[in-house]
């Protein structure tokens, strides 16, 4: 149902959230009004505004009002929100955001830990185990009570290949030390070759043992030279503090390359990888231990603790049942409590965080949702809704930025926003009801029943990419062999064993470049200028133009603004209150100096230049590299990205077609990409598929994971996984074109496709 957005009396004044007058990024003076208890679905095309207003307007002020309620000291500790560009928000509940940020950066957090799940199995553990290990405590591999003592929890052990670190042939002075950032002349080589501890003309060959022995593993130790005194510590233990014992998600690429090469991590011999000590072992409930527990698949799991039924620990076991059936019903049955949150794909972690806020007893909450059916076969989107329209029932707001027709269709309220991207959008071009959307004539409501076609005529393959005997993660020892020259979509559910077959098999063979949707290396000052290249031939084009160098019109180096250091924005430390980042007032956060911005090409300055949209600047550089490369990100979907816009705000769809747009400046044979229309409008999915066809005719070969039917339709080639996730998953069950699968095909896959391709 849909509310009336007129004719409100003042008993239903409360009854909704009115925006006034926002302006955050491109929104354009918005005024709306959301109906609260309700589930609200905000489409438009990708850089229309709809993050803008959810997240940038709504949940950002919800959230900075709710951290002015504690005290300074409290709010020394929280992150900074400034208060959105928006004239009044009025009737706001606390919001609480569910997006697809990845779940920390730590090795300790497990999709257990992050739901409560396995600590709650600590303590019906402690309670029921035999023989009696102690309190919850001694079942926690991050507590010193219950942690293996030899990998202290981590459950695995490193074994580090010393001769990657250095060449013993060489001496310091040579360059012996091969470690990123350690080479000859560097500050951390200057601390250990004038350390006084060796002859830094000696080969390494030729050192004493108690050289070795300090060069690899001395301690951090104060020592006296003729400069002063210095802090040195071996090179083993400094690089072990620098690198390893941080997540290498979070190192950059050369150095997360060099850890792969020099380290090899095995399981924990001496726990066999379960991080617990024995006397947590060796505490059982009927047979298994909590190890054991941890380790089944969420969907055995629960049947394991519905099996348990002991009185003394009955709420518990209640409260830990819902927990783990409602992580069945969200489509994670498949993994296991000591999988690490690390290792999880987007989509997977916004679920997961999910399940904490189901069994919540808040209610009248506004619930704000990013994409959730990312990563979601269609199977699983039915499933996904059902939790969406309980959260509602519940008594709750759900405010859900969504592409996926089948999420749309389940709102009460609809509010589209565009008409276009960046400068184009930003503007509410409908709000009411599903129905009225579908009658609206805006782009969303034209292409609400929009659907791809199956292919007249598929194309022939050129050869074969053979798999043999896969068999990581849930995969059963697949045999499997990609057509070359054609576009090949390998699907089925979530869990399935697409990405273990894709990104398992095919990375390393000659010619595959892998195209996927991780963050983009680089600092708050990368954007898709500096990513692509772009900006190389915009300040030659610069610097040409007013007879100039071009470094001056590099906002890293000479033209930077000397305030702000050519970011555009100062960041201000206000001890116990929360910093703040606020626009530079010498350069007005253009980035770089006056003199800099003197100088014009086509009467624009490089920050204007910089502030253009990709479509905007397609019209600016009309030849030449410059505009080979703004083809190229308007080929993929890019075109309202803004040349300086930070790379930090991306979505993962993003990331992944800009990573495309530089890929294709090359020339692979095998693109593999990792379900591409993530954040795609439905008018998109048109122009991606004709990208792909592009590709595939250009003599490549397309390999893509993906979920999207009009993708699939599109195919020469299918492979589908399952038949269902997990221990259930990890085997072929199909393979042959889209027409053949809908013709015969038994799978979910087969079912879903076989509607989807039907009378609308």
């Amino acid at each position: 149902m849909s509310l009336p957005s007129a004719g409100r009396t003042a008993a239903d004044a409360h009854d909704v959230i009115e925006v006034r007058g926002a302006r955050a990024n491109n929104l354009a003076d918005v005024s709306v009004d959301l109906p609260k208890r309700r589930l609200t679905v905000f489409t438009g095309v990708s850089g229309s505004g709809k993050s803008s207003l959810v997240f940038g307007t709504i949940a950002a002020e919800s959230r900075r009002l709710i951290n002015e309620t504690y005290t300074a000291f409290v709010q020394g500790f929280m992150p900074s929100v400034g208060r959105p560009d928006v004239d009044a928000l009025r009737n706001l509940s606390a919001a609480i955001v569910v997006d697809q940020e990845r779940m920390g950066a730590n090795s300790r957090s497990t999709v257990g830990t992050a739901t409560d799940a396995h600590a709650m199995l600590r303590i019906i553990f402690s309670r029921l185990g035999e023989p009696h290990a102690g309190t919850s405590t001694a079942f926690s591999f991050n507590n010193a009570e219950g942690m293996c003592p030899d990998c202290e929890g981590l459950g695995r052990a490193s074994r580090i290949d010393v001769d990657q670190f250095l060449d013993r042939d060489l001496s310091l002075n040579d360059g012996a030390i091969t470690v990123p950032n350690f080479g000859a002349g560097t500050w951390y080589w200057k601390v250990i070759a004038q350390s006084g501890l060796f002859d830094p003309d000696t080969r390494l060959r030729d050192y004493t043992p108690a050289q070795w022995d300090d060069l690899l593993h001395k301690p951090a130790t104060k020592i006296k030279t003729g400069g002063g005194t210095i802090s040195y510590e071996g090179l083993l233990v400094k690089v072990k503090r620098l690198y390893l014992d941080r997540d290498t998600e979070t190192l950059q690429p050369h150095i997360r390359a060099f850890v792969e090469r020099a380290v090899t991590f095995t399981a924990c011999a001496a726990c066999e990888g379960t991080r617990l000590n024995p006397a947590a072992l060796a505490s059982r409930i009927g047979g298994l231990n909590i190890a054991d527990c941890a380790a089944l698949q969420i969907d055995e799991l629960a049947e394991v603790v519905r099996g348990i039924g002991d009185a003394s620990v009955a709420p518990l076991l209640a409260t830990l049942q819902d927990t783990l059936d409602s992580m069945v019903e969200i489509g994670l049955g498949y993994l296991s409590l000591d999988r690490e949150s690390t290792s999880l794909s987007g989509g997977e972690a916004q679920r997961v965080k999910m399940v904490r806020h189901l069994g919540s007893s808040l209610t009248d909450v506004t619930y704000v949702f990013d994409e959730p059916t990312i990563g979601l076969h269609p199977h699983d989107i039915a499933r996904m809704n059902g939790l969406l329209l309980r959260l509602r029932d519940k008594g709750n707001t759900v405010l859900v930025v969504e592409h996926k027709p089948e999420t749309i269709a389940i709102a009460d309220h609809v509010v589209d926003l565009g008409p276009g991207a960046g400068s184009a959008g930003g503007r509410v071009c409908y709000t009411g009801d599903v129905a009225g959307l579908r009658a609206s004539g805006t782009l969303t409501g034209r292409h609400l029943d929009h659907r791809a076609r199956l292919r007249d005529q598929v194309r022939e393959p050129s050869g074969h990419l053979a798999v043999k005997g896969a068999a990581l993660h849930n995969l059963k020892g697949v045999d499997v062999e990609f057509p070359l020259g054609v576009l090949t979509v390998v699907t089925g559910v979530a869990g399935s064993g697409k990405s273990s077959l894709v990104h398992g098999s095919l990375p390393g063979h000659d010619g595959v470049v892998v195209v996927d949707q991780s963050p983009i290396r680089g600092s708050r000052r990368s954007n898709p200028a500096t990513y692509t290249g772009l900006l190389d031939a915009v300040r030659a084009a610069f610097a040409k133009a007013n007879g100039v160098r071009a470094a001056l019109f590099s906002a890293n180096s000479e033209g930077a603004c000397p305030t702000c250091k050519g970011i555009g924005l100062v960041y201000t430390d206000l001890a116990m209150m929360a910093g703040v980042a606020t626009v530079c007032e010498r350069c007005r956060g253009r980035r770089y100096t006056d003199e800099v911005l003197a100088y014009t090409l086509h009467g624009k300055d490089i920050s204007q230049v910089l502030a253009m949209s990709v479509a905007e600047a397609r019209e600016f550089f009309t030849a030449g590299q410059a505009r080979a490369v703004l083809d190229r990100l308007a080929g993929v979907g890019l075109g309202y990205l803004a040349l300086g816009q930070p790379l930090t705000t991306l979505s993962g769809g993003e990331r992944q077609r800009l990573k495309l747009a530089v890929h294709m400046a090359g020339k692979a044979d095998v693109y593999v990409l990792d379900e591409p229309t993530t954040g795609l409008h439905l008018a998109d999915v048109d122009q991606l598929l004709a990208l792909l066809d592009r590709l595939v005719d250009g003599g490549g070969t397309v390999i893509v994971i993906e979920h999207h039917q009009a993708v699939m339709a599109h195919a020469d080639w299918i492979i589908d996984l399952g038949p269902g996730a997990g221990a259930d998953g990890g085997e072929i069950v199909f393979t042959g074109t889209p027409a053949e699968l809908v013709a015969g095909g038994a799978t979910l896959t087969a079912r879903h496709l076989r509607d989807y391709t039907g009378p609308a």
